[in-house]
């Protein structure tokens, strides 16, 4: 189905601008396996220590959050605390990208299958059609493991805000297709809920890079739980 030529290029400014923040206010860490920036906004903060003043760096968290999952499951900040995690948007009804981005979030979920340091969550931002019914009839239908993907709704202002934390569009649109409008990223969130990559859900390079870059972010396994693999 074509697309308007407002549907198109909203989402495409706003990624655009959110790319040239995040390449702005990124800083590379080494995480023992490789570097992945930081991104979104960073303050600098002065404190002391030991009479000295020292600047630390503050770099953009996800906030805390609260929806309700596939199983009427509460799903909060402490559901994927100490936990890698890749989040998406999307409505059930989606007749333009969302089949495509389910079928790239997929490999994703099998790549990480065994591993319960690695969640997906996906939001829906038609919370009105997609109840807690429907996202459970949904993720029977992919087959999926409800502990290792959730796929939430809630207060629509709510997920339209989380979205933005996420620095990834998500809003309603008349005009377009299905009469929503959202961002195709994937966004790979560490342990502390910082961003640390945002990929094109729909180009299966990029998610390629996607499943390469989540292990930078976990820890090394020891060498004894690594030969039980």
């Amino acid at each position: 189905m074509k697309r308007n030529k407002r549907g198109t290029f909203l989402p495409a400014l706003l990624l655009g601008l959110a790319a040239l923040s995040w390449q702005a206010c990124s800083q590379e860490q080494s995480t023992g396996t490789g570097t992945l920036p930081y991104l979104g906004e960073r303050q600098l903060v002065q404190r002391e220590v030991d009479g000295q003043q020292v600047t630390d760096t503050v770099y953009h968290r996800i906030p805390d959050f609260a929806f309700i999952d596939q199983d009427s499951q509460v799903v909060t900040s402490l559901t994927v605390q100490d936990k890698v995690y890749v989040t998406d948007f999307f409505f059930t009804t989606c007749p333009t990208i969302c089949p495509k981005m389910k079928s790239q979030m997929i490999r994703i979920y099998e790549a990480f299958a065994d591993d319960p340091r690695v969640m997906l969550l996906s939001h829906t931002i038609d919370p009105k059609h997609d109840t807690v019914a429907v996202l459970r009839d949904y993720a029977d239908r992919l087959q999926v493991d409800s502990n290792k993907w959730r796929f939430v709704t809630g207060e629509k202002d709510s997920i339209y805000s989380i979205a933005m934390q996420y620095m990834v569009s998500a809003m309603e649109d008349e005009e377009e297709p299905g009469g929503f409008v959202h961002s195709g990223a994937f966004v790979l969130v560490d342990q502390n809920r910082h961003v640390r990559g945002i990929y094109d859900g729909t180009d299966p390079a990029q998610v390629d890079r996607l499943i390469r870059d989540i292990p930078a972010l976990l820890p090394k396994k020891k060498k004894k739980d690594a030969d039980k693999n």
